[in-house]
């Protein structure tokens, strides 16, 4: 699925920024076209306001190549984020090869690429990455193609994630995977959480971070319209889930007993983090 896209060719003063996840993180592009209901990274429209919706405008940083090759000269090789506030292999990536030049150049330099996506685009790159020591995670919400393309509606099929991580062990790299956010009532039941990980299991993925809906900035305007679109039933338990603090407290708890309890099922506890 698809929809209008405004893009922009801007440039940066800088690319590769310090991270409070890893030691940096690096974004060629300011927005994503994946158009995710529940994106976290509209929060930078505080920074860079736009007069598109979050998910319909792509600022891409031509320029994001050069200005990482003089960071480089005096930056100390660390991990980095690839990426913090954007999809690094959204659509737009497969014409401008940014993502792909700035990780080239990152490894040659003895960086170390953390690679999350939701876009099987990243298996071009597993040669660049190959031998590094660097890994690539995938995230997964649900293996319900259906609610898949409700909420995450321009990201690669779930079938082609898994095949990421395929691949991605095939050529030596670590493995991860990001489960989330669980959609309560949607993705969160102790039966789906289990088939994730089992599947990521099964895939012999490294290590896996489970999170849950988080009520972050401007996320609620775009979870509320989809719930009360598809699901209006839902709307008020999505809300008490997310703003009162006593129903979110006790859907935690029971949440997290749910993974723990789903990781042991599947023969991994020690692979399991929920960050929750």
């Amino acid at each position: 699925m698809s929809q209008p896209v405004t893009v922009r060719e801007v440039e940066c003063k800088s690319v590769l920024n310090k991270s409070s996840l890893f030691d940096y993180s690096l974004n060629c592009y300011t927005g994503c076209a994946h158009a995710c209901v529940y994106c976290y990274a509209r929060y930078m429209q505080r920074f860079h306001p736009h007069p598109e919706p979050w998910g319909q405008f792509v600022d891409v940083k031509i320029n994001a190549p050069q200005v990482l090759k003089n960071q480089l000269r005096r930056a100390r090789p660390g991990d980095v984020f690839v990426s913090s506030a954007c999809d690094g292999w959204q659509p737009l990536e497969a014409k401008y090869k940014l993502t792909r030049e700035c990780c080239r150049l990152l490894v040659d330099h003895g960086f170390i690429v953390n690679a999350l996506t939701k876009s099987s685009l990243i298996l071009r790159d597993l040669d660049v990455l190959a031998g590094s020591g660097s890994k690539v995670a995938v995230t997964i919400t649900t293996l319900d193609e259906n609610l898949r393309l409700l909420w995450e509606p321009c990201a690669s099929p779930v079938a082609e994630r898994l095949r990421v991580l395929a691949e991605a062990k095939r050529a030596g790299l670590k493995t991860g995977s990001m489960i989330g956010p669980l959609l309560p009532y949607l993705s969160d039941s102790p039966e789906s959480i289990h088939a994730i990980l089992k599947q990521l299991a099964d895939l012999g993925v490294d290590d896996i971070t489970v999170d849950a809906l988080n009520p972050r900035p401007k996320v609620w305007e775009s979870v509320a319209a989809l719930v009360s679109r598809r699901w209006p039933s839902l709307r008020e338990p999505y809300r008490k889930i997310l703003f009162d603090p006593t129903a979110r407290e006790a859907y935690l708890a029971d949440l997290r007993a749910r993974v723990q309890s789903a990781a042991i099922a599947a023969g991994i506890p020690d692979r399991v983090w929920a960050c929750f």
